[in-house]
């Protein structure tokens, strides 16, 4: 069973049918439509079976809650409280995807596709040479982060060097930990560090991801407040990469749904 990849990270196996077959699948490929998480559970738009489906499904809804949280006339019509919320339940949903998603690449099959055994389900591993391994579980971390900094940001009585401890630091290492995820899995799916390929699905989810990945950068960065005011450095920064975030986010999410389904000749 050969294998392929950037660095020391394997990013696609050559598995043999047969003395005459043999099957080339990304590491990617296999654990979307090859695992037995996934496969024959549903159709691409329900698929309540299939863990992939979940992944998608929960990453659009917190994503939305994100992109909603960060509109202006959103916030004076709810209020701070009820705005501050929105963020911390999609953080919520944000976390529920991300794990998910580390169980999804845990358990892919350590045999070829259409083999007779079938791998017991874990929890947890340590796989350090493998990409898709670290992506999932940095991005995982992330997650946490952002719970962490919207379950601060919802009280009203933070001093400046407080929502800077509590909120800001917090916010920025998960908006790092996204950059980090995103640009291993851009890795993976281009098995170098740069690559076009619009035609490719997977390369659109996971370019998308990577830009959501810098614009939420480019919000945490403008979030900081600065002592003397007590302002955000630029609020229509911070409000603005959340929401193109959140939205890039959001198409990534939702074209998860036809990547598990779609063939491998696509």
């Amino acid at each position: 069973m050969p294998v392929d990849g950037t660095g020391p990270s394997m990013t696609s196996e050559i598995f043999e049918e047969s003395e005459r077959v043999r099957v080339a699948l990304t590491s990617r490929v296999r654990r979307k439509r090859h695992s037995h998480l996934n496969v024959d559970r549903g159709s691409t738009w329900w698929a309540p079976r299939a863990i992939g489906w979940w992944i998608g499904i929960l990453f659009a809804v917190g994503a939305t809650c994100f992109a909603v949280g960060a509109l202006p006339g959103y916030l004076s019509a709810v209020g701070v409280v009820a705005d501050a919320a929105t963020f911390f339940v999609g953080s919520l949903w944000f976390t529920s995807a991300a794990f998910l998603q580390y169980l999804e690449v845990v358990n892919v099959d350590q045999d070829p596709p259409r083999a007779d055994y079938r791998q017991k389900f874990r929890f947890l591993t340590f796989e350090p040479r493998r990409i898709d391994w670290w992506s999932t579980l940095v991005q995982f971390v992330g997650t946490l982060f952002f719970n962490a900094t919207t379950f601060f940001a919802l009280s009203a009585n933070l001093s400046v060097s407080q929502v800077d401890r509590l909120v800001w630091a917090p916010d920025a290492l998960g908006s790092l930990c996204f950059l980090v995820a995103s640009g291993l899995a851009w890795v993976e799916v281009c098995h170098a560090f740069a690559c076009w390929r619009l035609h490719s699905l997977s390369w659109r989810i996971t370019a998308l991801n990577l830009a959501g990945s810098v614009a939420f950068g480019v919000s945490a960065v403008a979030s900081f407040v600065v002592p003397t005011t007590g302002l955000p450095r630029n609020i229509i920064l911070v409000n603005l990469g959340t929401f193109v975030g959140a939205l890039c986010f959001f198409v990534g999410a939702v074209l998860l749904l036809p990547e598990r389904t779609q063939s491998d000749s696509d």
